[in-house]
């Protein structure tokens, strides 16, 4: 897959320069150590607890390469806003995150994502990528082409949107006339970033890994109990709920509509997103994957930070021990 290098507010490029790492920093190993944080909504909460894990296991990134809600939690944790965005996050509730989702009349997508962006541009301000204090980079999709982008410099928050736009929920983010949207649709969990960004040592935080049954494949009519037959729910002609309606269902569930376009688009959403992934990770597996246990939780669940936050500390505990193995095997 063609992945692009693009500075935002500056000109293409495909040098990668190496990187500069601290030598004075704390380091499990030898090499430059990568963090690439895996795309997946509400379920990137859980990237605060494997940060909180591996800070308090004395576990410093060198590098962080991050996908959707994964660019945010890194880049603000890179930007020293960890704390603030923690305490937004357990903050949340159904009704103050309808509260923030402000409806689109673009024709783009169901939420414009303006309140989104003045809350990060708030507490952001107009921090550069390059003034962060460890290499970041974040993935995009380029829309018109299907290119993977990455985005390595210029405005920090304009990064994190363009990583997040989901297409169909946000609207596309212009970066110096590309239409870019979600990164997860090219590279869920961005390995290869970290990599090429001249990590030697890979861990990755996969969010999709219990997505259970996925990959299975069941072939129908195969008995008299699996044959075809219609049914009413197939009826074209269905009422509309209008993009109030379907940001409602998106927050607060299906009960009202089980086939409601939000709940359509998450769940085609998550197949994609869990199918690219495992073919992204078979061809670059990282040295450890941190798979926190959120199937419980749904794609909008925002409000459910406590139980994601939890989630990925305990699953950064898990992994950590197999993280010292590694460090021994790597200095032998």
């Amino acid at each position: 897959m063609l992945a692009q290098v693009l500075d935002i507010f500056g000109r293409n490029g495909s040098d990668l320069q190496e990187q500069d790492v601290d030598p004075a920093s704390p380091r499990l190993f030898a090499a430059p150590l990568g963090l690439a944080l895996g795309g997946g909504a509400a379920k990137g909460w859980s990237h605060i607890g494997v940060l909180r894990a591996l800070e308090e296991a004395g576990i410093r990134p060198d590098i962080i390469a991050g996908t959707s809600i994964g660019a945010v939690v890194g880049g603000c944790y890179l930007a020293g806003e960890l704390d603030r965005l923690e305490e937004f996050a357990r903050s949340l509730t159904k009704r103050r995150l309808l509260g923030l989702l402000d409806v689109s009349f673009s024709g783009k997508s169901l939420i414009s994502g303006a309140r989104l962006t003045k809350l990060l541009r708030r507490y952001l301000e107009d921090i550069q990528i390059e003034d962060l204090d460890r290499p970041f980079m974040a993935v995009a999709t380029e829309l018109s082409t299907g290119h993977e982008i990455w985005l390595r410099k210029g405005h920090l928050v304009t990064a994190m949107q363009a990583s997040y736009a989901l297409p169909g929920i946000f609207n596309p983010v212009n970066v110096n006339g590309r239409h870019l949207v979600d990164g997860a649709l090219v590279n869920p969990v961005p390995v290869s970033l970290a990599r090429a960004m001249g990590a030697r040592v890979v861990i990755a935080v996969n969010l999709s890994s219990d997505t259970f049954g996925r990959g299975t494949i069941i072939p129908h009519a195969h008995d008299e109990d699996d044959r075809i037959q219609p049914h009413p729910d197939n009826d074209p002609i269905t009422p509309a709920s209008g993009p109030l309606g379907s940001i409602r269902n998106l927050i607060y569930g299906r009960e009202a509509d089980s086939q409601s376009i939000s709940s359509i688009m998450f769940d085609a959403y998550t197949i994609i997103q869990d199918r690219i992934s495992r073919s992204r990770l078979a061809g670059d597996p990282p040295d450890l994957t941190i798979n926190p246990r959120l199937h419980e939780i749904g794609m909008f669940d925002f409000q459910r930070a406590d139980e994601s936050i939890q989630a990925g500390y305990d699953a950064a505990l898990r992994a950590i021990r197999e993280l010292s193995d590694l460090s021994d095997d790597l200095k032998a």
